[in-house]
């Protein structure tokens, strides 16, 4: 076993468990495959939050296992913690390992096992434990932006949702890994960090003492460890205003102003058969107060159209809510029945035909408010993270867009105070620094 290979499905904390596995490979003395070189093991983290997810995770174990006759196949993730037994009819497939034992690989993988000639399986337990499995930091975009996945599982058990099943309870990361974790982002040379988890807005609430996210961020930006902090999803009850305030006080550079929230629908009886702790409206009053405090937040939504019960009525609930909120941007999603869960048992099923076209509008809807907040930004001074040098510099700013600086030589991985001139088919442009 001298090469590997990865491949990740699904959502950032899969990225990052992928690339921490990739480490312990090569601190095992494997690296990773460079080119068209044959693997010696192929990992797959699979993805289950929807059905197409997991078809598309199956097709990607398929897909390796004609890819590369030699090599080992290893499967891992959500899906095959919940679906071990048909991620073990492949054929081809040599380990599957649920959540628990994700980070015990390679010693999955010893030469020992390796003599075992039929294929090996790690039963995934009903939970995958009660403490938190730390990760190192893992880089994205070259070697400007570092993912540090800060908390894992799930207690809320949305009607329609897998992942507490896959993934277990919430755990947290002590606060004081965080920082040690923190000073390894720096020691990189990252410029930015973004946190991760599955249900990141918990963060603490598992720790003893007891803290919470905005208070772990407020100690991050006391005596900040990298010019910038970004959050992943975070859901609008825990969305307070100390959260708020804190990325409102001046602290552009450091924390980033972007909020990824998932709405789901804007329809109070469909959020109620969800699970969804919220109502149409006590959401929009959390995104005006972000955008009253913050005017250039950029403002993300995941909104899913086709539950069962979704009626004209209630669609249109949900799209006229999101014409009439300052969001930048859309992920939209058809639902997906997951077995295991109650929403999959719920009659009144929306036609796949309606679905789609639900979809398509929403999106359509979602491009028009991407342009509408790229135009907003004309005039506007924003800081970029440079990630590509050349003629034309590229990078990102602190609110999520992407900036091209023309008619200047920037270094990569800096940060670059520019003036947005004009909207190109990318994002926006900017001229010189200031």
């Amino acid at each position: 076993m001298k090469r590997y290979r990865t491949i990740t499905l699904g959502c950032k904390v899969n990225q990052c468990e992928s690339a921490a596995i990739g480490h312990q490979l090569e601190r095992a003395g494997c690296r990773k495959v460079r080119g068209h070189e044959a693997p010696d093991v192929v990992v797959i983290n699979t993805c289950t939050v929807t059905g197409k997810a997991a078809m598309q995770s199956r097709q990607a174990i398929r897909k390796a296992v004609r890819a590369c006759p030699g090599a080992r196949i290893v499967v891992t993730g959500c899906h095959a913690q919940v679906a071990p037994e048909q991620i073990r009819s492949i054929e081809g497939v040599h380990l599957v390992v649920g959540h628990h034992a994700k980070m015990g690989i390679v010693a999955r993988l010893s030469p020992a096992a390796q003599d075992i000639p039929k294929p090996i399986a790690a039963e995934p337990p009903a939970d995958t434990g009660c403490t938190f499995a730390s990760l190192p930091p893992v880089a994205r975009d070259e070697r400007t932006r570092a993912f540090l996945k800060i908390q894992d599982g799930c207690n809320t058990r949305c009607t329609y949702c897998i992942v507490p099943h896959a993934r277990g309870r919430s755990r947290s990361m002590p606060v004081g890994d965080v920082l040690a974790h923190m000073r390894q982002v720096r020691a990189g040379g990252f410029r930015e960090v973004v946190l991760t988890g599955i249900h990141l807005g918990v963060y603490g609430a598992d720790l003893s003492p007891p803290t919470d996210l905005t208070e772990l961020l407020q100690l991050l930006t006391r005596a900040p460890m990298v010019q910038r902090i970004r959050l992943s999803s975070i859901e609008p009850t825990e969305i307070n205003d100390r959260l708020v305030d804190l990325f409102g006080d001046g602290r552009e550079g450091c924390l980033c102003r972007h909020f990824h929230i998932p709405l789901q629908s804007g329809d109070d009886a469909v959020l109620r058969r969800m699970g969804r702790p919220y109502t149409g409206e006590q959401f929009a009053r959390v995104i005006n107060h972000i955008h009253r405090r913050i005017p250039l937040a950029a403002i993300g939504v995941d909104v899913m159209a086709g539950f069962p019960g979704e009626t004209d009525e209630a669609f249109d609930h949900t799209r006229h809510l999101i014409e009439r909120l300052p969001i930048a941007y859309l992920h939209v999603f058809p639902f997906s029945p997951r077995k295991g869960t109650p929403a999959a048992e719920f009659k009144n099923k929306v036609p796949e035909r309606i679905t789609k076209v639900r979809c398509r509008q929403l999106r359509q809807l979602g491009e028009e408010k991407r342009k509408a907040f790229l135009h907003s930004m004309i005039g506007q001074c924003l800081t970029v993270l440079v990630q590509t040098s050349g003629a034309t510099p590229r990078g990102l700013s602190d609110n999520y867009l992407p900036v091209a600086i023309e008619s200047v030589k920037c270094a990569e991985n800096t940060l670059a105070r520019v003036q947005i001139e004009r909207v190109s088919r990318q994002g926006l442009l900017a001229g010189a620094p200031i």
